[in-house]
């Protein structure tokens, strides 16, 4: 394998245009699995996953098998899923609950922080110097955790930004992810919903903020569901909350340019801010009444002046305040990603909203739904397109190039279908993969 030096990477990022190796070369692929995903800070799970002392979360950061877990005094500790004698992973399943971890291949056992309690046989290795006191006969703790709302971050990396300096202007959509709950506290609820691209892991990311293709794409679910209901409707009839949930994403070009498009450092991004694809949803009986109880009117309607669509948090996670709900990116290969989507009940809310949330998921990001299939198909043909190596080398971000708003604290705002936040994404792509000094 060539290994590609640092020109030869930032050559392939342009101002106004990338290169298809960056979604196809496998050596890419590998040196973002270092670069970015062993640098940024990647969101593990919420602290509600591992809500008893006991509790256990296993997951990947990037490609590494982690264990997120808490301890009988409360903490939340994200280690190495590897036993520190043999490497075997010391959780298979992904979650659960255990007074302690015991490795099923020698018995090794573990507490909850990863100390390690017994060694069968553990006469065999004295005068080793390995064993119980020898820090590194323990697993091993990722290098950086950290929480913000509940949520948890991890990093592989020892150095780069704190936390909250990190997420930047994301952090605000996290906020009113948590505002929207009458007591400040939202928990995961239930499972997920887990399923394969066959694509690069870039093109989901990039789609979550691309205002030009949802009318194109979903006429084939939104605009079927709206053909349906108009041809058999009758006047009075009351529109279904499904029907609120499809309509929008056939919305025309016109309303998604309103919606605008935000940026800020780091590579995070968000679409809408006032309006969005949920902002014509109906009212949920007692919701209102119950957030200005908690909050007074003035904070309330704050609350819910907020209509953010996608908020990406590069490179690893996006969510909707509005529906509650998140999505974890997971990649595999170049041309393999992991989407897991999960659901935050929030608390003290009616139970009406939980159920929306539930419904918009299985409706938009379940693997049998019908808007998701749209995008999957998309991704499917880019991938597949991108390896024709005689035609064009180049991926267009041209649109309103020349025409973003920087303002004085660094964030960027451009028009909803502008491709900003694309060649945003990539600058910090390149801080990463080339620069490899201040993260940017």
């Amino acid at each position: 394998m060539k290994n590609l030096s640092n020109d030869e990477l930032g050559a392939l990022i342009q101002p106004d245009r990338v290169h298809r190796r960056v979604y196809t070369d496998p050596e890419i692929f590998e040196l973002e699995m270092a670069r970015i995903w062993g640098r940024a800070w990647i969101y593990v799970g919420h602290e509600s996953q591992v809500k008893q002392p006991g509790d256990y979360f296993a997951t990947h950061i990037g490609r590494q098998p982690v264990i997120m877990t808490r301890h009988k005094d409360g903490t939340v500790h994200v280690m190495f899923n590897r036993c520190a004698h043999k490497g075997a992973q010391v959780v298979g399943d992904t979650c659960g609950h255990a007074q302690q971890l015991r490795c099923l291949y020698h018995g090794w056992t573990y507490d909850l922080d990863g100390t390690l309690l017994h060694t069968p046989g553990e006469e065999g290795y004295a005068g080793s110097g390995y064993g119980k006191g020898n820090p590194t006969a323990r697993l091993q703790k990722v290098p950086r955790v950290d929480s913000y709302h509940g949520l948890v971050f991890a990093s592989l990396s020892p150095d780069g930004p704190p936390l909250r300096t990190w997420l930047s202007g994301a952090a605000a959509s996290i906020d009113n992810l948590v505002d929207r709950s009458p007591e400040g506290r939202i928990e995961v609820a239930g499972g997920c919903f887990r399923y394969v691209h066959d694509s690069n892991w870039k093109m989901f990311i990039e789609n979550l903020n691309d205002a030009m293709h949802p009318m194109v794409v979903h006429q084939s679910s939104s605009g079927t569901a709206k053909r349906v209901f108009q041809d058999l409707h009758n006047e009075n009839d009351p529109v279904p909350f499904e029907l609120e949930m499809l309509a929008p994403f056939t919305n025309d070009y016109g309303f998604f340019e309103k919606m605008g498009l935000t940026a800020w450092k780091y590579g995070h991004s968000v679409t809408g801010g006032k309006i969005s694809i949920h902002s014509a949803y109906s009212p949920i009986p007692g919701y209102a009444e119950a957030l200005v109880s908690a909050y007074g009117e003035e904070k309330a309607k704050q609350i819910f002046a907020v209509n953010r669509h996608n908020t990406v948090v590069y490179p690893s996670f996006t969510l909707k305040g509005v529906i509650t709900s998140v999505r974890v990116v997971k990649p595999v290969a170049v041309n393999k990603t992991i989407i897991e989507s999960w659901v935050f009940r929030q608390v003290g809310a009616p139970e009406e909203l939980f159920t929306r949330s539930i419904t918009y998921c299985n409706l938009i990001n379940s693997h049998a739904n019908l808007v998701g299939p749209d995008d999957w198909e998309a991704y499917h043909r880019v991938q597949c397109g991108l390896q024709a190596e005689n035609g064009s080398e180049w991926i267009s971000m041209h649109r309103y190039r020349g025409q973003d708003r920087t303002l004085p604290d660094g964030t960027v705002e451009a028009n909803g279908t502008s491709d900003m936040v694309f060649r945003h994404q990539y600058d910090t792509w390149r801080s990463y993969m080339v620069e490899q000094g201040e993260f940017r």
